[in-house]
């Protein structure tokens, strides 16, 4: 039998790996200043950050990309935080977390914690919540993580045509049988076969608490939410910004340094990077393309950068089958890959400051491995050009889609300049106006052909990179990619331990290359920068986004 795990134990679940992602990628630390920025500086004052438009309502269980999510993760706690130097888990909410099997598992929360609304956070608002995430009625986009939770199955409906107009019947419960409130402070999980890695996943704000208000109406709630963070929404208005402010009754050790956030929503990057010059932007969490070509940036924003890798993956996504046919063999799919010279386009667009993807996982999560996608992620334009006609060619215009508010443009018009030369195939840049809008058109299954894709790790895990976005009916599956081999895979290696269970999700991963679901394209390395009132600004490595607890006023 084995021992308990315990927080202490919990948190090095992650450790291994996750300080490489300092190092790969291209680019190191910061330069000039260094990723602190400067002196100390005091606590207080405000600063404007650059926002983009979330997707969804600003829900925890609703919210799964980075515009939604980097305001969802400073007005909430989880049971873990998720260390910005190193991505390990650490204690938050959670007093301990004890399992023997890896199937049961009892979970202590720390007494006295605070909501925003003055309430305590008690064991039934964790239950709650999950409860209300995995309920399929509630449509929360990020319903999928509490699958390994018995009961779960029993939540879900099915809609009888599809995106039709007949609505799913009721599911068969309400509430997962897996989930026990046993005091104000305990809670039971017991999931459907052994989970070794649930614990690391528990950090995510997909399983942040909500307050009993939140219950009663969820969609006015969703206007001004209610957290247990060390920041509370002040207003969000859509399109425009969204206005935080620090909680003075915060009850963790994570709190933030400045008084007010300003998340300004912006639809041009190029826009928001003039304002960061001009000093109207005190953090950008992105750099535009014109920044990076020759490290301009560096000269622009002296000492007043920071540049880190981190576990983050940039593909090109296939739409699905039924969408878009042309693209459904395989072949085709492999023979575009292999069509794309990345290295060229990192050092044309980037300044060499990303790393080809060599599979679909990232550097930096446990379980990495490079390699995985074999000869598909290698550019070899006679190979390519011979698997096309072995498919029978392509014919019609390839068209690659993006949203046209972040620095996407010049690196797909690039790829399509890539693949033009080497398949002989027009390709076309298609851009569109918004992320959410984006998103929204990806998820109706209207955006044709291929489009960009990017995955940041929700916690620092090879299955992350997997699970989601591959397995048959997956949250984030933008492909509808199915094979039952690949699923069966993921299973087995979620009950196995260890080496074993990585080396299982490793083989996982071979599968991907023969369906070719979407492309990799590169590892990411974030670049950030600040104007000159900042101090103490940084990159979070388990996000790749700025660390906005830990920066100051001057």
């Amino acid at each position: 039998m084995r021992a308990k795990t315990r927080a202490a134990v919990v948190a090095s679940l992650s450790a291994t790996a996750l300080l490489t992602a300092c190092g790969g990628g291209g680019g190191g630390d910061a330069g000039g200043g260094g990723s602190t920025g400067g002196g100390q500086g005091a606590g207080g004052g405000e600063i404007v950050a650059r926002g983009c438009q979330p997707q969804n309502p600003l829900i925890g269980g609703d919210t799964g990309e980075s515009c939604g999510h980097d305001i969802v993760e400073l007005f909430t706690s989880t049971l873990y935080k998720y260390d910005p130097d190193t991505a390990e888990p650490k204690a938050d909410i959670a007093e301990s977390i004890e399992t023997t099997d890896n199937t049961n598992f009892t979970v202590k929360i720390k007494p006295g914690y605070k909501f925003q609304d003055g309430t305590e956070v008690k064991a039934k608002n964790f239950v709650d919540a999950w409860n209300y995430t995995a309920y399929a009625p509630n449509a929360q986009y990020l319903s999928y993580f509490m699958e390994p939770i018995a009961g779960f199955a029993d939540l879900q409906s099915e809609d009888p045509d599809g995106d039709g107009p007949q609505k799913g019947p009721k599911p068969k419960a309400a509430k997962m049988s897996g989930l026990k409130v046993v005091d104000d402070h305990t809670f039971t999980i017991k999931t459907t076969t052994p989970v070794s890695n649930l614990p690391v996943r528990l950090g995510y704000t997909a399983f942040a608490p909500q307050p009993d208000a939140f219950f009663k109406d969820p969609k006015t709630f969703a206007d001004k939410p209610i957290g247990a963070g060390p920041y509370q929404v002040v207003s969000y208005e859509k399109g425009r910004q969204a206005v935080l402010q620090k909680f003075s009754g915060y009850s963790g050790q994570f709190g933030g340094k400045v008084d007010k956030i300003t998340f300004r929503i912006y639809q041009d990057i190029e826009a928001a990077y003039n304002d960061l010059l001009a000093g109207n932007l005190d953090v950008a969490d992105e750099l535009p393309a014109s920044a990076l070509v020759a490290k301009k940036f560096q000269s622009d924003l002296p000492d007043r950068w920071a540049q880190k890798a981190y576990p983050a993956i940039q593909t090109i996504m296939f739409a699905p089958d039924k969408v878009s046919p042309d693209y459904a063999n395989p072949k085709i799919r492999q023979a575009i890959s292999m069509s794309i010279d990345r290295q060229k386009i990192i050092n044309d667009q980037f300044d060499g400051a990303r790393q080809p993807a060599t599979g679909w996982g990232a550097p930096g999560t446990q379980g990495y491995a490079e390699g995985l996608c074999g000869e598909f992620c290698t550019y070899n334009p006679t190979k390519a050009k011979q698997l096309l006609a072995e498919a029978g060619g392509f014919k019609g215009k390839l068209t690659i889609s993006y949203n046209a508010d972040a620095a996407h443009k010049d690196w797909v018009t690039a790829t399509c300049n890539s693949i033009r030369t080497a398949l002989g195939v027009d390709c076309v840049a298609a851009p569109v106006t918004d992320f959410a809008t984006f998103r929204d058109q990806i998820g109706g299954g209207k955006l044709k052909g291929m489009f960009r894709s990017g995955w940041i790790a929700d916690y620092p895990h090879i299955e992350n990179f997997l699970t989601p976005q591959y397995s048959t009916g997956g949250s984030s599956n933008d492909n509808k990619y199915s094979n039952p081999a690949f699923d069966k895979k993921l299973v087995e290696a979620g009950t196995l331990e260890g080496e074993a269970s990585l080396k299982a999700y490793q083989d996982a991963e071979k599968m991907l290359a023969t369906g070719m679901p979407s492309i990799p394209m590169w590892y990411y390395t974030a670049q950030i920068g600040w104007s000159e009132k900042m101090n103490n600004v940084k990159v979070n490595v388990a996000s790749g986004r700025p660390d906005l607890l830990s920066a100051t006023v001057k």
